[in-house]
């Protein structure tokens, strides 16, 4: 009798905390277990919250040639080709009233933004904590976050944690754009109705998947969409409360290949 077919076409996994250490790198494991799986048939698509100016560097360390998904699915991008597929952005204007509605209920924001593009700066106001490592344009006013097209923007609160200001920003201006918490200190304005789900859609029409072929890996609440759209969502043991209470299964840590787990017993049960 023939082995059974490798169950899923795709599988998409998260970048920080998911498919990567906290060094940044991928283990041997993982890329032996996501070669193996690719070889059986699945087609790998990573899905992050970073934009692509944040993403480039370590998808062309991994060596991927792919279609990624990023921010936050805004951004469909060729990595091949260095070619961005599709892109929305922020209605400015509206961010900036979502933005001011916001700070009338809890005070003033450290706020930091994306700007749209391959080359796109991620730029930081006055008191924005940075993630360590990661290239940023500081500015002394934030009035020139506004003179370009922005993906996004970073908000974060001298006092309240990230669960808080989540909370009160989605009560408050959840009506005018989307608010998600995508990693510790990072919680995001987006676009109304954007999710990692909108832009993995997107790549897995071009890719000719169904959602009913896809497996997802995460670790966050922004996972929370993807594993929604997903046939099967898989959170890591670090990941958040809100993503384990909705995953399909648990596996180990991104520190302790937890996707090469996975995806080793199902190549073990092809």
């Amino acid at each position: 009798m023939s082995p059974a077919p490798f169950p899923y076409k795709l599988i998409a996994t998260d970048l920080d905390g998911t498919l990567l250490r906290g060094d940044d790198t991928v283990s041997e494991r993982t890329r032996e277990a996501l070669a193996a799986a690719t070889a059986a048939g699945a087609v790998h698509i990573i899905v992050t919250g970073r934009a692509v100016p944040w993403t480039r560097r370590v998808l062309d360390d991994l060596g991927y040639r792919g279609i990624a998904v990023c921010g936050q699915g805004a951004q469909v991008y060729d990595a091949g080709a260095h070619r961005l597929l599709t892109s929305v952005t922020l209605d400015r204007q509206l961010a900036g009233l979502a933005l001011s509605k916001l700070e009338a209920e809890v005070g003033p924001l450290a706020l930091a933004a994306s700007r749209d593009g391959v080359d796109g700066d991620v730029l930081f106001g006055p008191g924005y904590q940075v993630q360590g490592g990661l290239p940023a344009v500081y500015l002394d006013d934030t009035a020139a976050v506004w003179s370009a097209p922005l993906n996004k923007l970073y908000i974060q609160h001298p006092e309240l944690d990230d669960d808080a200001l989540v909370t009160v920003a989605r009560q408050t201006v959840g009506s005018l754009v989307d608010i998600v918490m995508a990693g510790p200190g990072i919680v995001e304005i987006l676009p109304l109705g954007l999710t990692k789900a909108t832009g993995l859609s997107l790549a897995a029409r071009r890719l000719g998947v169904k959602a009913a072929e896809t497996i997802a890996f995460g670790d966050m609440p922004n996972d929370i969409p993807m594993f929604g759209w997903a046939a099967h969502g898989v959170a890591m043991a670090n990941a958040h409360a809100d993503l384990k209470a909705v995953a399909d299964e648990v596996t180990t840590s991104n520190e302790e290949d937890g996707i090469a787990v996975v995806l080793e017993r199902l190549l073990g049960a092809a």
